[in-house]
């Protein structure tokens, strides 16, 4: 299975567990908190992950990236989106240099 193939899995559990019952489903629980109890959780796996990269320890970075990313497909799923869109704007970028990609947003020219 492709790294694109879990992330679709794991975008179609968050799918279909979103109007689950919250007693239930970690995933309809967040759902039924709202977007800024979504968006507060993603800032606690980034901060989380951020430290366990300081600290060095592969396991738990890995561990740690892991539930961000999930948290990150939760955001994507509140606003309609999903894994193949940021794969599309990876692809999108690929070949085009990090400094040039940026100037190429409105706003930053």
């Amino acid at each position: 299975m492709t790294a694109p193939d879990i992330l679709r899995r794991v975008a179609e559990t968050i799918e279909a567990r979103k109007t689950a019952d919250p007693a239930s489903s970690y995933v309809a629980g967040l759902f039924a908190k709202g977007h800024d109890a979504i968006l507060k959780k993603v800032a606690e796996e980034a901060a989380e992950t951020l430290l366990a990269a300081k600290d060095g320890d592969r396991l738990p970075i890995v561990r740690e990236t892991a539930d961000l990313w999930f948290h990150c497909l939760v955001v994507l799923a509140w606003h309609g989106l999903g894994p193949e869109d940021v794969l599309a704007e990876l692809q999108r970028r690929e070949g085009i240099s990090g400094v040039e990609e940026k100037k190429s947003r409105p706003g930053n020219n």
